[in-house]
Order: structure tokens, then sequence, then C-alpha cells
């Protein structure tokens, strides 16, 4: 169990199924919930008490993910009802729908904004990831582009994905047993000069035998990821580019790390290499590595 923590709060009395997904707004004043109960809560930190301030309704049934953009100003959300939505912050923690995002056939697992950028990333059970971009005056959002339709797509579920520190670098994760890396102009598009496509860059295959649930980037560009078979992977960047025809490779593998799938990896953005890792056997367990070779 996570040790040396103090429980500050329980929030409870508001969602009545799963409690599937949660993202602090940058700011650290607000908290947003995603359950299975179809609604997503937001919660705010009032001198150290956490009240529900709001409840978003919409989804006609379980809400897998939420994210918020880089400013705070956006909120997205998605579902099994093959969504994806996206709120604007109002003044006095008023939520409202600016558009309902549809384009997956399937369940959706996963919403990722852009770390720097107002681009927003969707991954879904029909084994794509959409990239949705709103760059009309009308302030219309629409897929530009989908991640899976080539030859160089994941081939089932994609569960997660994540972005290396500057942005310029997307991993993803999938039932496929592969984790592929993608790349784009980021300066392109930070100049102003439209949108860059994400390209396919290579992929991390044979050192999974087992669903891979959730990846994270550190920001020292290590990849961790998370696994059915109870075990965590590190990746860094190979200096010769030449192993298994990739660009990566396996940095560790830590065996038996919880006693049952691992559903979630997320490096911490402190100074430290913390690594936190949570499982279906109802623990979280925080690793720090070492120095790197």
């Amino acid at each position: 169990m996570l040790e040396r923590t103090l429980l500050q709060a329980v929030l409870e009395e508001t969602h009545t199924r799963t409690v599937r997904s949660c993202a602090w707004s940058p700011s650290g004043r607000l908290l947003a919930t995603a359950s299975f109960d179809a609604t997503t809560a937001i919660w705010e930190n009032v001198g150290g008490d956490f009240e529900c301030v709001s409840t978003l309704e919409g989804h006609e049934n379980e809400v897998k993910s939420v994210s918020w953009n880089a400013s705070g100003s956006l909120l997205a959300t998605c579902g099994r009802d093959k969504t994806v939505w996206i709120w604007e912050v109002m003044p006095g923690n008023e939520f409202e729908c600016i558009q309902v995002l549809q384009g997956h056939t399937q369940d959706v697992k996963m919403v990722e904004w852009h770390p720097t950028m107002d681009i927003l990333f969707s991954c879904s059970y029909d084994n794509t990831v959409k990239v949705w971009w709103s760059d009309d005056a009308d302030g219309d959002w629409s897929c530009v582009q989908t991640l899976g339709e080539s030859s160089n797509g994941h081939s089932s579920t994609v569960w997660s994905l994540a972005f290396n520190a500057k942005g310029d670098k997307l991993v993803t994760c999938s039932d496929d047993l592969t984790m592929k890396i993608w790349e784009a102009d980021i300066i392109r598009m930070q100049s102003g000069d439209g949108y860059a496509p994400w390209n396919h860059l290579c992929t991390l295959s044979g050192y999974h035998d087992r669903t891979i649930f959730s990846v994270h980037w550190s920001r020292e560009a290590i990849i961790a990821s998370g696994a059915a078979d109870d075990a965590v992977r590190l990746f860094v960047e190979s200096k010769d580019g030449s192993m298994n025809g990739s660009s990566y490779q396996l940095l560790l593998k830590k065996e038996k790390a919880h006693d049952m799938d691992v559903n979630s990896v997320q490096w911490c953005p402190g100074e430290k290499r913390l690594l936190a890792s949570a499982s279906d056997d109802g623990t979280i367990k925080i690793w720090e590595l070492g120095t790197l070779p």
C-alpha cells in the first residue's frame, strides 16, 4: 500500500458507481472525476475541504476518462457511448458543453490534451487514435487525423497514450501487445502554419505478452508501461537505433510488480525519479529509479 501519506479527504456521496478517472486542473484548484454513473463531478478545494461544485451530465452511460487542457479553460470527457465531449470552463464554476465529437465507432477509452496546445487526442476500442483540432473562427472542432487507418496503426483496442515533455512525440499502447511512437512537427503548429500530421516513428513489439493498459513518459524521456502480466517496464531511446528495428529499447523490467493487472503508471513531475503504479490487487506502489547507466 502507499505509505507515508496522510489521508486528507474522502470525496463521496456524489458518484453512485465506479469512478474510472480523475484529473487535477492546471492550477490545482479543481479536481474532475469521471464515473460509470454517466456523470463527471467537479470538486473545488475550499480551505482544505473539497466540495462538489458542478456535475456534468450528458453522456448516455459510463464516462471513462477526463482531461484538462494546458490553460485549464477546457475539459474533455469520453465514454462508452462512443463520444467525446468538450466543455468550456465558465465563471462561477459553470461548465458549458461546446461540442460533442462523434467519430469513433466503439467505446472511447481515454482523452488527453496536448501538453502545450489545444489539440485533443482520443483512443478507442475501435483500434484508433483520433486527433481533434479547431482552427476556424467559429471554434468548431473536427477530426483532422486518425492514427490507425494505415498499416502502421494498432490492430486492437488502444488503451492509453502519453506525450513526451517537449510534446513532439506520442506513445500509444494496445491490446495488440505493442507500443507505438509517433512524432509531429510541433514547431510548425506553434508558429501558426496549420496542422502538422503525426507520423509513425517505430513500433515496440516482443516485450509484452499480455494487454498493455497504460503508458507514461517522464521528463527525462523514459517511457513506463503497465500491463496485464503484472509487470512494469521502462524504455529509453536507443543510441544506435538498431534494437529490434526500433529506436527504443527495454531499460528495465520489474516482474511481479503487482499481484494482478497493472492498470496505470504515472511519473512524478518533481525532481526525483518516482513512478506510481496502480493495480487490480488494490494497491498503489511508488518506485524510485536509481542512477541511469
